[in-house]
């Protein structure tokens, strides 16, 4: 039985203990627990749970269609000889390029329809990437907790995961730099909360978010900067499966949800039952990085930053983004080893 709790408290303050930079393992699709909440400083299962949207071709009333079929249709992509030339002779020996995805969060990555093959905004980055280097891309389904070992013993040639660039994981891993991290405040679709930028904003506010999560570490950092000036304190809610945050919104006993927008941009988009009025960088007040993420000194990540922005230049990078509903998070170009959140 699916638990419906609510646990509503006034939380304290944790000072040096918040970690902006954290991301535990996502579980299994099986998993009794939360599958995703895809943002590098928040956990992948704070966001979509067993009960997102499921995978379906076809959306509600004048929602937005995502293909959700195995049939993709993918945009043509062009080889950049000079990035392809980038490709160690390693990768490129047998013509494939291995990839890691985690398909358990529309519209990042999800099964099909036929319930075994991987779809989604970083499966069709990663087969565009993979074709502009020269090379045919061979995804493999991974749970997001098993790409840092898979990357580091050669398993994976490179993961498209939705994984944020950190100074720590850069001790491991070279990455290219292809999303931005955003973090989206959404609303009921009739609510009169039009914007939230800044603190201020959610003074008073009644504030579904992740227990633990980045998310959770920035608005505790916004209501102390609000009672500082004297102003109200958020309602932190918690609930425990993505069914229960829908109704507490939906129902008036939540103002607001604050989370990965990727995977809130999907819901808004396919069911039009929520707004986005709000977008935060994910390691706020830093910028964060989505990125290609390679083993450390391979020679791989130099590529796939020229064959990203490769894509970026044709516009075929656009045109995947905005098919997924992602173009809020694009990028203007790829970067080697782009600044990463500080080490916690």
């Amino acid at each position: 039985m699916v638990r419906q709790s609510l646990k509503s408290r006034t939380p304290k303050s944790r000072g040096g203990a918040l970690k902006p930079a954290l991301k535990p393992a996502v579980g299994l699709a099986l998993a009794a627990t939360s599958l995703l909440a895809l943002s590098a400083c928040s956990d992948p299962g704070a966001a979509a749970s067993a009960d997102a949207p499921a995978a379906t071709n076809t959306a509600t009333s004048s929602a937005k269609t995502f293909n959700l079929t195995p049939e993709q249709d993918r945009f043509p992509v062009t080889v950049d000889e000079a990035a392809a030339a980038l490709v160690p002779e390693s990768i490129k020996k047998d013509g494939k390029l291995t990839v890691a995805v985690s398909p358990f969060a529309p519209p990042l990555a999800v099964y099909a329809t036929d319930n075994k093959t991987p779809v989604g905004n970083e499966v069709d980055i990663a087969v565009a990437l993979a074709q502009t280097l020269g090379l045919e891309a061979e995804i493999v389904p991974t749970a997001w907790a098993d790409w840092p070992l898979g990357v580091e013993s050669g398993k994976y040639e490179a993961v498209l995961s939705n994984v944020t660039v950190t100074e720590e994981r850069k001790l491991k891993f070279d990455f290219a730099s292809y999303r931005d991290d955003k973090l989206g405040f959404y609303a009921k679709s009739g609510s009169d909360i039009t914007k939230v930028e800044s603190a201020p904003d959610v003074a008073g506010k009644r504030v579904i978010v992740g227990s633990g999560t980045n998310q959770e570490s920035i608005l505790l950092r916004w209501d102390e900067e609000n009672k500082a000036k004297g102003l109200k304190p958020v309602e932190f809610q918690y609930y425990d499966d993505d069914s229960a945050s829908n109704l507490a919104l939906q129902s008036g006993r939540a103002d607001l949800t604050f989370g990965p927008n990727a995977t809130a941009a999907y819901k808004a988009a396919t069911d039009e039952k929520i707004k986005l009025v709000g977008l935060v960088d994910g390691g706020w007040p830093l910028k964060a990085s989505i990125a290609a993420t390679t083993k450390k000194g391979n020679g791989f990540a130099a590529a796939a930053e020229a064959g990203l922005n490769h894509l970026i230049e044709d516009g075929t990078y656009g045109k995947i983004l905005d098919r997924w509903g992602l173009s809020a998070e694009a990028v203007a170009k790829s970067e080697l080893n782009p600044a990463g959140l500080p080490k916690s």
